[in-house]
């Protein structure tokens, strides 16, 4: 089933980066899915399943924290860190819920970036991207696909993953 899904999502990479038509029965497909279960497919596409060596990012990267039960050296089987990715999505869903129908695509940024470059907070300013929402102003694009910065500089990969996550998800972008 993975691989028939991540199938789905290679297509729908190469549907919005080349233009190919014959994607399009699979871009159906894929948009028939829940929201939800387009962004852990997004999430796994682009997180990829860590392995010990990339302690203390387990899973699909998720960062351990002090008090969890996780021991470094030990590999999480797909269907563990499946459930790991799902139940932290949905906490950071929660933490948005009062945003409507941006939650999920503020819970996707969040699951990359951390909930402090978004909603503030360790040394971090409420973004623009928040800000924007929380006036009523629809025209988000542009800074939700600012956050696609590794160590200063802009990142395709990662201005690529927001790009997909903001057509796929976001709910002014159909």
């Amino acid at each position: 089933m993975r691989n028939n899904l991540r199938k789905h999502l290679t297509v729908l990479l190469a549907c919005f980066c080349i233009g190919s038509g014959s994607a399009q029965p699979m871009l159906r497909r894929l948009m028939e899915l829940p929201p939800f279960e387009r962004a852990v497919l997004i999430i796994k596409h682009y997180e990829t399943l860590h392995s010990p060596e990339h302690w203390p990012t387990i899973g699909y990267g998720h960062v351990v924290q002090p008090g969890e039960a996780y021991h470094k050296g030990v590999q999480l089987t797909e269907l563990q860190a499946d459930a790991l990715l799902r139940k932290d999505l949905r906490k950071f869903c929660a933490l948005y819920r009062s945003y409507g129908a941006d939650s999920l695509l503020l819970a996707c940024l969040s699951y990359n970036c951390g909930p402090a470059r978004v909603i503030g907070g360790n040394g971090y300013r409420k973004s623009r991207l928040l800000r924007r929402i929380e006036a009523g102003d629809r025209n988000i694009r542009a800074d939700y696909l600012s956050f696609c910065h590794y160590k200063g500089k802009c990142h395709f990969g990662i201005r690529r993953r927001r790009w997909i996550e903001y057509q796929l998800l976001c709910s002014n972008s159909k």
